[in-house]
């Protein structure tokens, strides 16, 4: 429910900083007692993380992708995912980056929910998926400047390691707890 009361009307905005990956606006907007103030704000792509699942023996393990951050300067061990395409939807950009990544395709994804990453700053959504019934095709699909090795984690070492290097990636732990909540029992 939205309360009026809280609302602001953004009036204009003007881009001050556009790259690749992300473009920085600024935007003027009027609070609810009408003073007006400057913002920035981060316009993103979407993006999405999938949680691969694969069930051999009775026992169940993530596929994770190890890779190099530049933010952080680290390793980093997370799920797969990446930025929406042109004209992609979140099924489609969820589907394609698990393949990408990891070379796996799913025989059953569904859609476990989705967050906004900081909308304080930033205007974009992450949509996560649960990918299960995987088929290994044979060999990754990496973008030229990607490179990725594939780990395969038991659940109880993730959600013991989450918050400690390597496992130190923000949508990590929002997508772990959304597959938690739909598996509260490992």
């Amino acid at each position: 429910m939205e309360d009026c009361k809280l609302r602001w009307e953004r009036e204009s905005g003007r881009k001050v900083f556009d790259c690749p990956v992300f473009s920085v606006n600024e935007c003027v907007c009027r609070s609810p007692d009408g003073r007006r103030r400057t913002y920035t704000v981060m316009d993103l792509a979407d993006w999405a993380i999938v949680v691969p699942v694969i069930e051999s023996g009775g026992e169940r393990e993530f596929v994770l992708v190890r890779q190099w951050r530049h933010g952080s300067q680290e390793m980093s061990l997370e799920f797969p995912g990446g930025v929406f395409e042109s004209g992609e939807d979140a099924p489609a950009a969820a589907a394609r980056e698990l393949l990408e990544e990891t070379a796996y395709r799913a025989g059953n994804m569904r859609k476990l929910g989705e967050f906004r990453p900081n909308p304080a700053i930033m205007s974009n959504t992450v949509h996560i998926f649960l990918a299960e019934d995987l088929h290994f095709t044979g060999a990754q699909a990496l973008d030229e400047d990607e490179y990725i090795e594939v780990v395969r984690v038991k659940p109880r070492e993730l959600i013991e390691g989450m918050g400690r290097p390597p496992y130190v990636h923000a949508l990590m732990g929002s997508a772990l707890a959304l597959y938690l909540k739909d598996h509260p029992r490992l």
